[in-house]
């Protein structure tokens, strides 16, 4: 477990150069799969600790008893910009005591509902909050923040949505 800027580096820093010498070989693949295996309206998605059902949100005519897939991203970024922002903090040797993330935003439901095809499709206004008990400044705190906006890859992959293909079993 790296717990230092030592470690981190020492880490690092073979992969750096490995990826400046072969920039193809920092190409790291990710993946989620589900299935249809739960009735209703779900789809039971594969976790790194075990399966979860998603399902319609209440604003969909879910009943809130499955996992919501937008709750599901906002997890996810709080994974990755809690990551991010702790690599930052010990790459700038700020030692950080505690620290809660948060993930907030919202979504039309008229749009995924395709009640107004003016309604904007998917979550808006997100919002992540770090709140951290550390002795940093408020500029190495905007740095965090800066830094963090900058290199949390699920948060950077919001720019771009997803293509979808359906093929034939």
């Amino acid at each position: 477990m790296i717990t230092t800027r030592d470690e981190l580096r020492a880490a690092q820093a073979p992969l750096k150069q490995q990826y400046r010498d072969t920039p193809e070989s920092a190409m790291a693949a990710v993946h989620a799969s589900g299935t249809f295996s739960e009735p209703g309206i779900t789809a039971t998605v594969e976790t790194w600790s075990e399966p979860v059902r998603a399902g319609l949100h209440p604003s969909t005519g879910g009943d809130g008893a499955d996992a919501c897939s937008g709750d599901m991203l906002m997890e996810a970024l709080v994974g990755c910009a809690g990551v991010t922002l702790r690599s930052v903090a010990t790459a700038m040797s700020i030692p950080v005591r505690s620290a809660e993330i948060r993930a907030e935003g919202v979504f039309d439901a008229r749009g995924t509902l395709g009640v107004d095809r003016e309604a904007e499709v998917g979550v808006q206004n997100v919002r992540i909050l770090a709140i951290i008990d550390a002795d940093a400044t408020d500029e190495q705190l905007e740095r965090l923040a800066t830094s963090t906006e900058r290199y949390c890859v699920v948060g950077q992959s919001l720019k771009t949505p997803p293509t979808v293909e359906v093929k034939r079993l």
